[in-house]
């Protein structure tokens, strides 16, 4: 699901925040019973209409059904991180939302620097059935303050027609390697003129996948940062610019820049998190015309994989609200105990549960229509068991966006060590902040 804000900035705010944390605790409420029958409104944060603000609304829909009396105020917030620590630095949580949609990489991040701006879910929800690593993202101090929400297992999503006028099979494009990818787009972009993918300048995405799907990670096991002698770095921004030199991949300004490249056939398609479906289908007039494959690997990088992940949230539970009770009970009764909600955001939004229990309906066994009949979903939920794992930290964020700034800088000519050298300094610096 789709990251609208801007990492750095939000670094360098949480150095200021840090000044202040020990004024700046947002005071927690007490929370007492609730009358079942009194109308309770939720006021809820998340991003992505086509996705997190649909399958909130959703949610709403079925918890409604024993739950008349509770609405939610689901907001579209644009910028969702900076906002959050711009209201908790200064103490303003009046404003806050009840209940917030965070990234799976800046969980701990934001509990750590913010430990009393959210409530554990610990007793209050049943986090037994979740996928394992899914938990492990929102731990902090032995206690989760995050509920699961989507898996982020990513595929190449692309376009048959366009691939079948390259006089090539879609098959082709499966198991492959990431010089493979290259060598076919740049046939596809001979014969058809489109690029095989896009991405928003930076490539933070790319980069995400590409060094999960090899086992790796900007950081070591210690949590000390492993950019410079790294040999996963290097293949990321060596490979990055043949794609862009060989016109197989596109850079674009923003993130709505990117989503209309794929509504429009600027390219070919994407390869994303799983979550990317829901901004896919909505463009009706090319059902039928879209298909998916595993995501390319690195050929020479020991234990790399045709698997990945980018993406992944949870729902938090902010400390001032005054209506815990209801909103821990909503996620308990929706996001943490409804086949039926799973089984209403799975078609429209492609929201891969990692709530288990979901994954035995037979709709996850479905052809879909949209994909040419192929069971997209049966098959991503196989993708997600091949993940390879790393461990995730706090400056997860930094370390990704340290390598973007090494990649354009590599791009305008500056020398790769030089430049992924300079990327582990960024980030040590920031980490000593």
């Amino acid at each position: 699901m789709k990251k609208r804000f801007i990492p750095f900035v939000c670094v360098l705010l949480l150095g200021l925040a840090a000044l202040f944390i020990a004024g700046c605790k947002p005071k927690e409420q007490a929370a007492g019973p609730v009358d079942p029958n009194a109308p309770v409104q939720l006021l809820v944060w998340c991003w992505d209409p086509n996705f997190n603000v649909f399958a909130m609304r959703e949610a709403e829909k079925v918890y409604k059904k024993d739950h008349p009396n509770v609405s939610l105020d689901v907001q579209d917030i644009t910028a969702i991180e900076e906002k959050l620590i711009t209201a908790l630095s200064a103490n303003e949580t009046s404003a806050l939302p009840d209940i917030i949609l965070q990234q799976d990489n800046s969980i701990q991040k934001f509990v750590t620097n913010f430990p009393k701006a959210y409530l554990p879910v610990n007793g209050k929800v049943d986090l037994s059935k979740f996928a394992q690593f899914k938990l492990d993202v929102g731990n902090v101090n032995g206690q989760n303050y995050g509920v699961p929400f989507d898996n982020g297992a990513t595929a190449y999503f692309l376009r048959s027609d366009f691939i079948e006028q390259a006089g090539l099979k879609v098959s082709d494009f499966n198991d492959i390697t990431w010089a493979d990818f290259v060598r076919l787009g740049k046939t596809v972009k001979a014969k058809t003129g489109k690029a095989l993918l896009s991405y928003v300048a930076g490539g933070g995405d790319i980069i995400q996948l590409q060094l999960q799907g090899s086992g790796s990670w900007p950081f070591d096991a210690q949590g000390k940062p492993y950019i410079k002698t790294n040999p996963v770095v290097k293949e990321i921004i060596n490979t990055y610019k043949e794609l862009i030199t060989s016109g197989v991949l596109l850079e674009v300004p923003d993130w709505n820049s990117y989503i209309a490249g794929l509504n429009n056939g600027t390219v070919v398609g994407t390869i994303q998190g799983c979550w990317i479906i829901g901004s896919i289908t909505p463009a009706t007039d090319q059902a039928g015309k879209w298909s998916m494959v595993n995501t390319p690997r690195f050929g020479n990088i020991q234990g790399a994989s045709n698997y990945s992940s980018q993406g992944g949230s949870g729902w938090m539970v902010m400390a001032h609200t005054k209506k815990a009770d209801v909103a821990f009970d909503f996620l308990d009764k929706t996001f943490a105990g409804s086949v039926e909600f799973y089984e209403t955001i799975l078609p429209s939004a492609g929201a891969i549960s990692t709530w288990l229990p979901a994954a035995d309906s037979p709709i996850y066994s479905q052809p879909q229509s949209f994909f040419g009949g192929q069971k997209i979903y049966e098959e991503l939920m196989d993708f997600a068991s091949k993940v390879p794992r790393v461990k995730y930290g706090v400056y997860n964020y930094e370390g990704r966006d340290a390598i973007g700034h090494a990649l354009q800088a590599v791009l305008a000519g500056t020398n790769i060590d030089d430049a992924i050298s300079a990327a582990q300094q960024e980030v040590e610096f920031l980490m000593n902040q």
